[in-house]
C-alpha cells in the first residue's frame, strides 16, 4: 500500500500494544522463542483478545515460514497481522491457520525474504520496513 506523502506524517507504524518493529528480524524464531502478535478479527467479540502472545514452534519452507502458536490463534480476518520476535523486530505476516499437523497453530510468511523476493520481483526496489515509532516491549 502506497501512502500519499502528504499523509507520511499522520501513520503510525507502530504495533498496537507491543509497539515496535524494532527493525526486521534476521535470524528469525527458533523453535521455543517468545513472539507477539495484534490482530482484530470482525469473529472476536471484544479486542481484549487482540494482543498475542506466544512462541515460535520453527522454521521451514527454506526460511520462507515460521509456525507459531499463540494464547489465541489467529483466525480469519486476522490474515495480514505482524508478528514480531522477541526482541520485538518484524518476524513476518501471518498467513494460515492449521489444523494438522498442530490444530489451531499458524503459518507466517517469512518478513526478511518477503521483502527482498518484492524488491527483486516488482521494481519496489525501495521497499523497506518502517519502523515503529513507540518502543517495544513485551510487558506493556
Amino acid at each position: 500500500m502506497r501512502v500519499d506523502p502528504s499523509d507520511v506524517g499522520k501513520v503510525n507504524p507502530s504495533v498496537p500494544f507491543w509497539g515496535g518493529p524494532a527493525g526486521v528480524s534476521r535470524a528469525g524464531a527458533p523453535a521455543g522463542t517468545q513472539v507477539h502478535s495484534w490482530g482484530q478479527s470482525s469473529l472476536r467479540p471484544t479486542t481484549a483478545l487482540s494482543p498475542k502472545t506466544g512462541a515460535s514452534l520453527g522454521g521451514g519452507g527454506r526460511g520462507w515460514t515460521w509456525e507459531v502458536y499463540t494464547a489465541t490463534p489467529g483466525i480469519p480476518g486476522d490474515s495480514g497481522s505482524g508478528l514480531l520476535d522477541a526482541h520485538g523486530r518484524a518476524l513476518g505476516v501471518l498467513s494460515t491457520v492449521a489444523i494438522a499437523p498442530l490444530a489451531g497453530s499458524n503459518g507466517v510468511g517469512d518478513l526478511q525474504h518477503e521483502l527482498a523476493f518484492a524488491r527483486s520481483h516488482s521494481g519496489l526496489t525501495g521497499l523497506r520496513l518502517v519502523p515503529g515509532t513507540e518502543r517495544f516491549s513485551s510487558l506493556p
